[in-house]
């Protein structure tokens, strides 16, 4: 505990058994202690039952009684420009039934993968954005360059998520101390969140946003009946970004591309060295536009809060 005093003035007696006080400071009954202010050390001590009295009047800074201290919690901190971003946004988007890829799609007249592109732009944490796409749909990134600092690279998407995930990866840069991998198709994703998973996957080599599962999971088997019902207070919806640390990435990628694995997500990748994935809870509004129903619903959000719809 440190606690600032100023010109302090006090008469301690070590037979006194009463706490006593001045402003804020509080120093509990004294019969053989050693008590330091500001590199000034006084001793007391009962002798022969007589009470043996010490008088200073002095300036200090601080006050501490060592059994009361505490060590202090570290601070993380993801360094500026330390990270790479893959976002891949070059999905096809066939349960949307429009004529273009749903990531393209106009949502309040800004292409929807846009909206975490500017998010990600804007960190400072922040040091390339590696588009995975199409060549054709380039142009709705390059056009946007002039509005931000962040480097903008390119890389073609690949037959499977995972594919394209790896094809980003080789672009990144040598010196970057993070991967942070999203989905275009997730507009809504905050900066605060992902300043979070950020943090958890600095300190653990791998996390991902998620949120608990609110409804009721079944396990069926192939005829569409019960084989059990899951605990769902064990169950997560992963969402992205999913952070990973390179040199982690890379080994997994090794080890899946070896044994011919297929992952459905980013992280899972690492699971199977295996690893660790820290799971960093996230917000129920960062949806993922795959349906109609689901654009209307990300319209709804961003009405309600106008800083999102902000490119």
């Amino acid at each position: 505990m440190g606690l600032l005093v100023h010109a302090l003035d006090f008469t301690l007696s070590a037979s006194s058994s009463l706490l006593f006080s001045n402003d804020n400071l509080r120093i509990p009954p004294i019969s053989h202690s050693n008590l330091r202010f500001a590199g000034h050390q006084f001793n007391f001590r009962e002798k022969h039952r007589k009470a043996r009295i010490a008088t200073s009047s002095f300036t200090c800074f601080s006050a501490k009684l060592p059994q009361e201290d505490k060590p202090e919690e570290s601070v993380v901190v993801v360094k500026e420009k330390s990270v790479s971003v893959i976002l891949l946004a070059g999905g096809k988007g066939k349960r949307m039934g429009a004529s273009m890829p749903k990531q393209y799609l106009p949502l309040l007249s800004q292409p929807i993968a846009l909206y975490s592109f500017y998010t990600f732009s804007r960190m400072p944490q922040v040091k390339e954005i590696i588009v995975v796409c199409d060549p054709s749909y380039r142009d709705v990134f390059e056009d946007s360059k002039s509005k931000i600092q962040t480097e903008l690279k390119f890389t073609l998407p690949g037959k499977e998520r995972q594919d394209s995930v790896y094809s980003g990866l080789q672009a990144i840069d040598l010196t970057s101390e993070l991967v942070c991998i999203h989905d275009s198709a997730r507009p809504l994703v905050s900066s605060g969140d992902v300043e979070k998973v950020l943090k958890d996957g600095w300190l653990n080599g791998a996390a991902v946003l998620g949120v608990p599962v609110k409804a009721t999971i079944k396990e069926a088997n192939n005829e569409s009946f019960v084989v059990r019902t899951l605990d769902r207070r064990t169950l997560w919806e992963m969402q992205t970004p999913q952070v990973i640390k390179p040199e982690l990435l890379k080994k997994g990628f090794e080890l899946v591309n070896r044994e011919g694995l297929e992952v459905t997500d980013d992280v899972s990748i690492v699971e199977h060295l295996p690893h660790p994935v820290y799971i960093t809870e996230g917000s129920y509004t960062n949806i993922k536009v795959t349906t109609p129903d689901d654009l209307l619903l990300a319209e709804r959000i961003l009405s309600m809060d106008p800083k999102k719809s902000s490119g």
